[in-house]
């Protein structure tokens, strides 16, 4: 039942390394299986999404962030017609790469990372499912498909891009080279992505106090579906766990509606036939311009007022320390990492390696053991 704009398993670029065909699952199938199995999707369970982890039981990780991109995912590439397989196992590898305390991790370790490349949790997402997942006799990382890997790059500096592309010439990194677009699942996981956190992040504000329900009505978007559900139900004026959840579902709804019409529309009027097409069309999968404008506000509410919550930030400040003090450390005393990193050439990057796979509960440890301090 695909489109014919869709990727098809069957036309698949394959992979790096030449496998069998699976008897019983095609090659994004297969590829969504080998990511759920990896030892860096478990540990995403325990990395920050904004609140560190150990906070709360019921905030957002990044597993359960992964697990919310994918439903999103699965639900419009259904509607579009779009290879549901490929969506879903691009939305459970996109943050592999992320560090350990969220974006403050990723930020410390660039710095760090200043005069070696640098660090980006996207490409080092690739890096995980290309070389540093070690499970298969034949070959390093995951081996997977094009098109997932290709999806999982969803951004790349052309430094970047140029250095992938002189390993893999017309490779992954090609398009950021060309100017070209990914295929529609691809472009689909990062807005489902951007959706998924956005609604994530106000449930996850408001449950830890440093949101409130007054604060949301100022923001026209969410304000808008909370105005609809209390006249719908007066009674949520006194439940207001209720009302943030009917509040969040129906904006959640919306967004989806929006980017379904909106990118049918889009399809047809660019006259599409094939996905190869799609790729040269330019940006296909998107909200309508009254949708994105709103959405972006809802975003610069979001960083202003949670982001950049005075307590987020001390916190935030606090983890930036274990992850540059870990650095220094490894960096003079390999010997305190895993051989597989420790008796590495590239110093610098075996570390950058070796902290990005951390769990913010493991770097903490880590470091109160290298440092004698207990931060966090």
């Amino acid at each position: 039942m695909l489109s014919s704009w869709a990727s098809h398993a069957e036309h698949s670029r394959g992979r790096r390394h030449p496998e069998p065909a699976a008897p019983t699952r095609n090659v994004f199938q297969r590829d969504r299986d080998r990511i759920v199995h990896s030892t860096a999707f478990r540990r995403l369970v325990y990395k920050t999404q904004v609140f560190l982890n150990h906070e709360g039981d019921l905030f957002r990780t990044r597993l359960t962030h992964s697990l919310e991109v994918a439903q999103l995912g699965r639900s419009i590439a259904r509607a579009l017609g779009l290879n549901e397989d490929l969506v879903e196992a691009v939305a459970l590898a996109h943050d592999l790469g992320h560090t350990p305390f969220g974006h403050a991790g990723q930020d410390a370790l660039h710095d760090c990372m200043a005069a070696h490349g640098g660090f980006e949790h996207n490409l080092q997402s690739l890096r995980v499912v290309d070389h540093l997942e070690a499970r298969y006799p034949a070959f390093d990382g995951l081996n997977l498909s094009f098109e997932t890997r290709e999806g999982i790059l969803k951004h790349c500096s052309r430094v970047n891009a140029q250095a992938l592309e002189a390993q893999e010439p017309h490779g992954v990194a090609h398009r950021f080279l060309q100017g070209t677009q990914p295929s529609l699942e691809a472009q689909l996981c990062n807005l489902a992505d951007a959706i998924a956190y956005n609604a994530h992040d106000i449930d996850d504000g408001v449950r830890s106090g440093l949101l409130t329900l007054a604060q949301m009505l100022e923001v026209p978007l969410f304000a808008h579906f909370m105005n609809e559900a209390a006249q719908e139900h007066p009674q949520l004026h006194t439940q207001p766990r209720r009302w943030l959840y009917e509040s969040t579902r129906r904006m959640l709804s919306q967004q989806v509606y929006d980017v379904i019409d909106t990118t049918r529309a889009a399809i047809a009027a660019a006259g599409v036939r094939t996905a190869d097409e799609a790729r040269e069309a330019g940006p296909l999968l998107r909200f309508s311009d009254s949708m994105k404008a709103q959405s972006a506000d809802l975003k610069r509410f979001l960083f202003a007022s949670l982001y950049r919550h005075p307590q987020v930030t001390e916190r935030m400040g606090q983890a930036k320390q274990v992850v540059q003090e870990l650095f220094e450390a490894y960096l003079a005393h390999p010997q305190h990492m895993r051989p597989e990193f420790a008796e590495r050439e590239d110093r610098h990057r075996a570390v950058a390696d070796y902290i990005a796979g951390m769990t913010d509960r493991f770097a903490l440890r880590e470091h109160e053991r290298l440092t004698g301090k207990r931060l966090l």
